[in-house]
């Protein structure tokens, strides 16, 4: 009975040996994918080519200021004559054909330095992270198939020399789906770097971790995405390409044991995890935490916004009850004129549309009876 989970032994066949091997202890340090962002893009800089623009670019001219009093810059200007180039500015960044502005150097600060601990620590949680099958999947890598994560060989996989015999070896355990999904990824680099003996551009596959190299190197590296590593020489840039932890690793058996070697006892410390329990709500809401806390404080007093109780009638009411009474009063009143004031209306307009159905008929017995002339035109004798 062990205190680590056991990993099985994978024959080249694929077939499960009889033989298993511990976790190694640092495969269970914590995860900080913030300090192996950091370490990774640091050591990253570490491997570029210094360029700098020609120390006589933009200065491969005669020129000088032609001084004050002429009524132009005092910039410098090319000699000479008889050409659009004389009395041109020159040397300048804002003119046309000079140094640009602060000429890049040599001797700018390409390298950085990492503190030794930092390095330690992310290799570490990289190593952790690639025993992970939820994180080696969300990296990218394609392990539908694989037997197991960790997967871990038998050291007869370091005797391999033969390309299509490490074909074989991935394919019984799954592994060679990776390789497929990275040879399925090369395409042409988009920029400049096509014509830079950069021209293709190809995802990650499987890291292959050996301890001896008995011609594995020569059987794996034309492999696409394939990478391999001596134990004794892990790198950050190979365990977390990009920054980003999950690497697919395949172990030889002798590979994983050096681990416990390499790392805890008379070896490199590693990292502890600041909590062996990280629920904090699981913690936070325990009996034990919960027997000894404080009781819950009251909130901060809320006080009402201030009103106008000349506007408001509420406000009114905690001043003067009486004159919020009279208002209540003097407020009901009004609504009761403006109900009767309403009715009154009401009426007025149906007596004036009652009285409308009769204008008609005075109009056409005003136009008949004015027809018949005046009935006096005769005096009034009657004929």
């Amino acid at each position: 009975m062990t205190t680590r989970p056991l990993l099985s032994v994978y024959s080249l066949s694929g077939s499960k040996s009889d033989a298993e091997v511990p976790l190694p202890a640092v495969m269970t340090a914590p995860l900080r994918p913030d300090i192996v962002q950091f370490v990774h893009t640091n050591i990253n800089k570490n491997n570029r080519q210094a360029y700098a623009v020609s120390i006589h670019a933009g200065k491969q001219v005669s020129a000088a200021s032609w001084g004050t009093g002429r009524a132009v810059a005092r910039i410098p200007r090319v000699g000479g004559g008889g050409t659009s180039r004389s009395g041109q500015g020159a040397f300048g960044n804002m003119c046309r054909g000079g140094r640009m502005f602060a000429p890049t150097k040599t001797w700018r600060k390409w390298t950085r330095k990492v503190n030794s601990t930092q390095k330690r620590f992310a290799v570490a949680s990289a190593l952790a992270a690639s025993a992970i099958p939820s994180l080696v999947m969300a990296r990218g890598h394609s392990i539908d198939n694989v037997v197991e994560v960790p997967l871990v060989m038998e050291n007869a996989i370091e005797s391999a020399k033969k390309t299509s015999q490490a074909k074989e070896i991935l394919a019984a355990v799954g592994a060679y789906d990776d390789v497929e999904k990275a040879a399925a990824s090369k395409k042409i680099r988009a920029g400049k770097g096509k014509a830079r003996n950069r021209r293709y551009v190809m995802r990650r596959g499987p890291l292959i971790i050996y301890s001896k190299n008995d011609g594995i190197e020569q059987a794996f590296r034309n492999l696409p995405g394939v990478e391999l590593c001596c134990v004794d020489r892990l790198n950050l840039l190979q365990l977390a390409p990009g920054g980003h932890l999950g690497r697919f690793c395949v172990w030889s058996q002798s590979a994983l044991e050096t681990l416990d070697t390499i790392y805890g006892e008379g070896g490199k410390t590693i990292p502890t995890a600041e909590m062996t329990n990280a629920d904090l709500a699981r913690i936070i809401n325990s009996d034990e935490v919960q027997s000894v806390v404080n009781p819950a404080k009251r909130g901060p007093v809320r006080y009402l916004r201030k009103k106008n109780p000349i506007k408001s009638l509420k406000a009114l009411e905690r001043i003067d009850p009486y004159a919020a009474a009279a208002r209540k009063t003097e407020q009901r009143a009004e609504a009761a004129r403006k109900e009767n004031r309403s009715k009154i209306l009401a009426d007025r307009r149906a007596k004036r549309a009652s009285k409308k159905q009769y204008k008609d008929q005075k109009k056409a017995f005003f136009e008949a009876a004015s027809k018949q002339g005046d009935v006096a035109i005769n005096g009034f004798a009657l004929e």
